[in-house]
């Protein structure tokens, strides 16, 4: 029997709801009943961040794995993503992923396989996904943007196999919070170049080129093909965070006042 859930419930035949609650939230031409109904809804964002962040709050390193849900077990990308996984954990990392199918599960397996922290973070779709069997740990969201949060805050890099809209969303969120400086700048490596060489080129030779973004906004993310040149790169990546936090922050802004 078709299942769903909705936060921690579940639900199941006639009681399976037509929206989601992120839908609900963000509908127009709602009436004046939202004065009174809107309060409440605030509390129940309140109660997922506390949950969310005290699930999480010991989690220690970790970085997040994002790509396609649509790729199966024996597809390229998901034997990469699980390798890469592994990895992750042999460099004591915990591994994160949406916790749904295809390169999520991927990675979530190799962080068991590696006997690892296997993170899913779920969120409530129209059609149910549900959590992967190979999620240790695993937090079902109501609303998108707390499910970001999450990601953001107990990520110190993303990597980015191919995928979809849900993914190119999360690579741009990220991305977005970079460059304005919302957060530390963290390693965002994207795995595939002939999958990921068009949208680079695309931001240099337009994006960059018509002015859209600002030199050096360009370098805000890595493209590699293997899993060794993404660990390496979240590395690099993590050794610049470093170097950025203790000096390289303080020269530049001393170079511009100059």
């Amino acid at each position: 029997m078709k299942s769903y859930r909705r936060g921690p419930i579940l639900m199941r035949g006639q009681q399976i709801p037509e929206k989601t609650t992120d839908a609900l939230l963000l509908a127009p031409g709602q009436d004046s009943e939202w004065v009174h109904s809107d309060p409440w809804r605030v509390m129940r964002i309140q109660a997922e961040f506390v949950e969310g962040f005290g699930a999480l709050a010991d989690l220690g390193p970790a970085i997040s794995v994002f790509g396609s849900a649509r790729v199966q077990p024996g597809n390229p990308d998901y034997e990469l993503a699980r390798d890469i996984a592994r990895r992750l954990v042999k460099d004591k990392f915990a591994v994160i992923t949406g916790g749904g199918p295809g390169v999520m599960e991927a990675a979530n397996l190799g962080a068991v396989e590696a006997k690892g922290i296997s993170v899913g973070l779920g969120i409530e779709l129209p059609f149910e996904q549900g959590m992967n069997d190979y999620v240790d740990l695993g937090i079902s969201f109501r609303y998108f943007f707390i499910r970001k949060m999450m990601f953001v805050k107990y990520s110190l890099g993303f990597i980015v196999l191919p995928g979809g809209y849900g993914t190119l969303d999360e690579l741009f969120e990220a991305l977005t919070l970079v460059q304005t400086r919302k957060v530390d700048s963290f390693p965002v490596i994207l795995v595939g170049r002939d999958y990921w060489g068009g949208l680079a080129d695309w931001v240099v030779k337009t994006a960059l080129a018509e002015g859209m973004i600002s030199p050096g906004d360009e370098k805000l993310f890595s493209v590699v093909d293997t899993a060794d040149e993404a660990i390496r790169a979240v590395h690099t990546g993590l050794k610049a965070v470093v170097h950025a936090r203790n000096g390289g922050d303080r020269a530049a802004r001393a170079e511009d006042a100059e």
